[in-house]
């Protein structure tokens, strides 16, 4: 019997998902599908499911490095994931994430940074975070030929200036600046925008107002997409789980279970048993045994 996991319907013959697949998914009113991965194993797990696009995100500086917030993660931790997860999935749409500081700085910074994604980890978009302080970025940065997804609401990388991991664009004013970034982006270029943690009527009307498509991520069901941190989704992450994350999996207590058992099962000499083990035939044994005279 095959242990192999299922593909999803047509998954394995359909074509690679690119930006052109994102306007006409939007066209077409298919929503599109997105999560993040950061290792090899797990992009081969959503390549076979059918994921629309991965996001190498900066997430990982809190979900896989155990930092506090995403601030810590440079450009080497992100082209490291980003070429792991390169070789585990081909159809899907890669995307990296900018870490904080490789693009603030300047937009030739941008714009460089950006480059090695794609010319050094194969990614092929990337991601970064604000609205219209970064569209001349994201101007240049598809200028030189790299997609650019935009990213606006609860932008982690401003988490000190937000005040903390809290829902965004709730007031009128916030709002009204949320609708002219997510323009902004679009004008400079965008092929798509992630809006995070904002008003479920506001995502879905500029998801409407916009010719590119929008992924949500605690935004409601009026985006164009989705997108999750896989570590939220099959429950990996015990730190916190933000309120729009749906748990599919409960995998850490998975986990402390099964590593529990094998402890228990080494001190308890149970495991390793003989099916464990390799066997070497009676008379080789016996013939070392009386070469060595024991």
């Amino acid at each position: 019997m095959s242990t192999e996991a299922p593909k999803a319907a047509g998954a394995a013959t359909r074509p690679k998902v690119t930006t052109r697949t994102f306007r006409q998914m939007k066209k077409d009113g298919q929503p599109i599908t997105m999560l993040t991965a950061y290792d090899y194993p797990t992009a081969l797990a959503q390549e076979r499911a059918g994921v629309d696009a991965i996001l190498v995100g900066d997430s990982l500086g809190m979900v896989v490095l155990g930092y506090p917030n995403t601030l810590p993660v440079t450009m080497e931790d992100m082209l490291h994931h980003c070429k792991a997860v390169a070789r585990g999935a081909q159809t899907p749409m890669l995307i990296g994430d900018l870490p904080f500081m490789s693009y603030q700085v300047s937009v030739q910074q941008a714009v460089a940074n950006a480059g090695r994604f794609l010319q050094e980890a194969s990614m092929d978009a990337v991601k970064l975070e604000g609205g219209q302080e970064r569209a001349e970025a994201v101007r240049q940065i598809v200028a030189a030929g790299i997609p650019v997804m935009g990213h606006l609401g609860l932008t982690p990388q401003s988490v000190n200036t937000l005040g903390g991991f809290r829902p965004q664009a709730r007031t009128k004013s916030a709002a009204r600046k949320l609708i002219e970034d997510a323009l902004a982006l679009q004008e400079a270029g965008a092929f798509s925008v992630v809006l995070e943690s904002v008003p479920d009527r506001l995502a879905e009307w500029i998801s409407k107002k916009l010719s590119i498509p929008t992924i949500g991520i605690g935004a409601g069901v009026g985006c164009d997409g989705q997108v999750l941190v896989t570590h939220d989704l099959l429950g990996l992450f015990d730190r916190f789980t933000p309120k729009f994350v749906k748990k599919y999996a409960d995998l850490h207590t998975t986990m402390v279970d099964a590593f529990g058992v094998y402890i228990q099962e080494v001190q308890a000499r149970s495991f390793p048993m003989d099916e464990h083990s390799v066997a070497i035939k009676d008379e080789a044994w016996d013939a070392l045994l009386k070469e060595l005279g024991d």
